[in-house]
This record gives C-alpha cells, structure tokens and sequence, in this order.
C-alpha cells in the first residue's frame, strides 16, 4: 500500500471504517457479510478525491458512511467518521438531520430517478437550504440561479420553473449539482454524476462540476470506474478493491506510476485489437427507410434511417441521448411499430408489431439489456434464468436442459458451479454473462445489445466485449452494439452508424467512419472521449471553444 503522508486539521477525517451488511441466502440461516475492512482517508477543504474500483469494491458505501448513512441494511460497525472535527456517527438521528443537505451533500448516479417528477425544480433545489434555515426563499433562489449560471445551464432565470421531464439528462445533472451547491456545504459526494451520459454531454457536465468545485471551494469525494474521468477532476485518487485500500496518491502518480498490480491492470486496460471484417453480399437484417413516432405519431424520433446487418458481423450505433438508438432497437424488436419503412430479416419481411410475430423470429433476433439487475427475477437461479430459453424454444427439460444449461456456463467462463446461485449472489459482470448465456440459449442469428458494459468497470467490460467477440466467432452471431462508447465501438465494430436527432448522418465501415475528413457532429463525438491524461478536459473544452469561434 502507498505511504499516506498524514494531513493537516482535515475537513473529512475516516478512521478505520469498518462496514457490515447481513444478507439472506435462500434456504440458509442470515449471515453478516464484512462490505468495507478498516479503511482510512483523510481529505481538506477545496480537495477533490476520487474513489475508484470495480463494482462491489465499497466505493459508494464509504462514500455515503460520511453522510452517516448506509443504504439497503448496511451498517457502520466500526470506526469513527470525523467531520469538522466531530465524530458525526455518535451524533444520532437528530445530529444526521442536521448534518445531511446542510454539511454534506449527494448527487447521485441518476439524477431521473433522485428528483420529484411532481415539482418544479427550484423548489427542490432550495428545499435542503430552506430545511436548514441558512437563508430566506428570495436569498436561495438568488443563489441558485448564481449556481444554475456557473453551471451554464441555459435560460438560468427560468429553467427553475420547469419540471424535471422538460429537461434533458445532461442538463438534470447539473441541476443536481446546484441542489448539492446551494446550502453551501462543506463537502459533496459525487456518486458516478456522468456514468449514464453520452460523451459530448459527459464533457458539459465535467467541466461544469470542476469549474463549480474551484469556484466554491467545496471539498468532494468522487466515485467513479472510470479512471480517465476521475483524472479530470481528482487531487488524489484512492483505488479500492474488495472493500480494502489497495493505493492511495496523487493523480499524477496513480495514472502515471502505479505502485500496485490491480492499479496497474486499472490504468492499462488496453483497447481490444479487432480487424474489421468484409461484409457478405447479402445483409442478414435490412432496416429501409424506417420513420418511427411517439405520443401517436406527435413526435418523431427516428426519421428516413436505413442501415444493414451481415452475419457474424457487428453494427455499432452510436450517438448522444435522444439521438435515437435504443428507439431503432425498439422498431427492429416491434416494440415500437414503423410508421414507415421495412424492417427484413434472413431475406423475409418481419411484422412490424412484436405481438405478429411467430415464436421463430422471436427465437432467432435475442436482446441484452443494460442493466443485468432489472433483466433477471431475483427469485430465480442462474439455471433457471438460462433455462427458460431452452424449455420455451426447443422443449428441453431435465439433464438435456441441465446438460445445455452446463455448456452455456462454460461458454460464459463460469461453470456449473454457479448453476443454483442466485442474482443477489454474482458481481456485476457475472450477471451480465448470465444474461449473454440467456440470449444465446435461443441459437440467434441477431443480438441486439443496448449498452451492456456502460456500467460496468473497465476490467470487467473489457472482459465481456472480448467474450462476446468470441462467441460471435465460434456461433457465427451478428451483434447490433448501441453505445455512447467510443472506445468500446473501436473495439468491436465491423461497421458503424452515427446518429443524431434520429437520423443517420455518418455510416459506413469501421475504418471508414474513423477516417477524417469528419462531419462537425462526429468530430464532436471523438473529441469528446475521456483521455487518461491530466489537463485533457481543459485541452477538449479549449478545443471547442476554438472550433466554436470557426464557425
């Protein structure tokens, strides 16, 4: 482990934390589980820290134990959380009051889901102010609006008095932001902010927080998996793994001299070497002149787009969101009808409604969602959740079933062993493997994979992407890849499609695509992906501005 030089009179002083959780085991007795073992940190005012590691490595529940807090039955026993000077965890339920919206804030991974869809969103971003009485309505709106202002958010007068659906993502975030700034706290956690973003939107966001942290002098624990965001923005990073402090130093150090093996593997995951494949002459899927609406044909989200698929092959679709690529995987599927266009599949027309297809075509085209936790019943076990498949298409059942179900696991690198497991009980990536199993259990032609290692940690996606170009290999499967990735459609793609404001504006092959001269829109998308390189931000924003002024 790193030496830790000790630091003077700390804003935020962790001592030895010591996290539990009991969990249930279906058909055993409750057990505790040690989530976070005796790890200390310290961090002063003005410092940004930044907690990296893959999933279930305790990065956000340190991060939320300075709020005092523990989510879904996690508990503080042992250590002490010093903030200010003052052990916050002796301080009870009314010292937590006290303390959370007021000396600490939180924004959250998603700020959809932490708002109320029923308010206007400057009567939530002064809620916590007003809570705390540090200032009147007037005096809180005046400092949000300053907030809303540094945080370039457009229209900064008004855009308090619409709700959280008339905004977009990138935009709700930084809202977010300024509902953390606004009762001036000593200390924000930040709990992976840009993880659901596109990258040209991921960028806005970055520099907004960073520009926010400079100019409030607010300290701020990070949270991320992503090592060339959290160089951006970081003093010093601490690298986490298994609820254990792996390394701790400056930014400079971890990215550039990594003492430890893990840090090392972190900072040099290395993009996956795949040659370009010549498309067949015959497409397997044709997508032509596909138009598709919402809200009954009132709004129009992909317009005239026309691309093709060639077995064993890989389409990447990308773009920011709203561009309209998970809504072409929804118009392929039928669960969203075209309102114009054809959609042909294997050389025959398919319905356009999901509900008019024959079990064939259902068999043949599988789906793998983005969030492996709400794509599997929690109460069913990995062979089960594979199984269906097997049952549903080819009538398997019994140790034909069993005997599949064991083969599917090795192809997934698990084995039999996780068979009678359940989903609470796998990682992150194994839960994403398991869905890939269950789509390849059907034997499809196509699958479609809407953004399947966007949460996931570096290692851990690089892992399933070299899987999936495996498989597609040995089955001879064709992928449709929807990412704001670029670095994961470097990786994978045989083709790409580019699109914005649901229309296909740049496609072609890898290498073509990825060939300069660029349309504006796609030379915006390149420039905009993370470099693991200290001032790369400010180099990306300077770049825009320089183009910006061209224009």
């Amino acid at each position: 482990m790193a030496d830790v030089k000790a630091k003077s009179t700390p804003l935020l002083d962790i001592r030895n934390l010591r996290i539990e959780a009991t969990v249930y085991p279906p058909g055993e007795a409750p057990k505790n589980i040690v989530l976070v073992h005796d790890v200390s940190l310290t961090l002063e005012k003005g410092k940004v820290l930044g907690l990296i590691g893959e999933s279930g490595a305790g990065k956000s529940t340190i991060g939320l134990s300075s709020m005092g807090y523990g989510r879904g039955g996690v508990r503080i026993t042992g250590g002490e959380v010093l903030l200010n000077g003052r052990d916050i965890l002796k301080g009870g339920k009314e010292g937590f009051r006290k303390l959370r919206g007021r000396e600490v804030c939180y924004v959250a991974q998603s700020a959809a889901a932490a708002f109320n869809p029923a308010h206007r969103l400057m009567d939530q971003v002064v809620e916590a102010t007003l809570l705390h009485g540090t200032a009147t309505r007037a005096e809180a709106e005046k400092r949000a609006i300053a907030l809303f202002k540094k945080l370039s958010l457009p229209n900064p007068e008004a855009i308090g008095e619409r709700f959280p659906h008339q905004v977009s993502g990138g935009q709700l975030q930084r809202v977010m932001t300024a509902m953390a700034l606004c009762s001036e706290p000593d200390l924000i956690v930040f709990d992976e902010p840009t993880t659901a973003l596109d990258v040209t939107t991921q960028i806005d966001v970055l520099a907004a927080i960073k520009d926010a942290i400079r100019d409030t002098h607010v300290a701020a624990l990070y949270i991320t998996h992503d090592l060339a965001v959290v160089a951006q923005v970081s003093d010093e990073i601490m690298v986490l793994r298994h609820g254990r402090l792996v390394e701790w130093g400056g930014t400079r150090q971890i990215i550039k001299e990594p003492r430890q093996e893990y840090t090392n593997a972190l900072v040099s995951v290395h993009e996956i070497e795949h040659a370009e494949q010549n498309p067949g002459t015959t497409p397997f899927l044709s997508v032509k002149n596909v138009t598709a609406a919402y809200g009954g044909g009132q709004v129009k989200v992909l317009k005239n787009v026309s691309v093709d698929i060639y077995p064993g092959q890989t389409l990447a679709v990308v773009g920011e969101s709203g561009s309209g690529k998970s809504t072409l995987a929804r118009a392929i599927t039928g669960l969203l009808p075209p309102e114009q266009g054809t959609v042909t599949f294997d050389g025959r027309p398919l319905a356009n409604r999901l509900a008019d297809r024959p079990k064939e075509d259902l068999r043949q085209l599988q789906m793998i969602y983005q969030m492996a936790d709400v794509a599997m019943n929690p109460r069913q076990t990995v062979g089960t959740i594979i199984g269906r498949p097997l049952e549903f298409y080819f009538g398997m059942h019994g140790k034909q079933r069993d005997a599949r179900v064991a083969e599917l696991l090795d192809k997934i690198e698990m084995g039999k062993g996780f068979v009678d497991r359940y989903p609470a009980e796998l990682s992150g990536g194994q839960k994403q493997r398991v869905c890939i199993a269950r789509s390849l259990a059907a034997k499809p032609k196509l699958i479609i994979c809407d953004e399947v290692t966007s949460a996931l940690d570096p290692l851990v996606a690089h892992g399933i992407l070299k899987l999936l170009l495996e498989l597609q290999k040995e089955e001879n499967v064709a992928y449709l890849f929807i990412t704001h990735d670029l670095a994961t459609v470097k990786s994978i793609a045989d083709s790409i499609a580019v699109m914005y404001r649901g229309e296909v504006v740049r496609y072609g092959s890898k290498s073509k695509v990825l060939t300069p001269p660029f349309d504006d829109y796609t030379d915006l998308l390149l420039s905009s992906v993370p470099e693991m390189e200290i001032g790369w931000l400010e180099k990306a924003i300077k770049g825009r501005r320089m183009a910006s002024a061209g224009n």
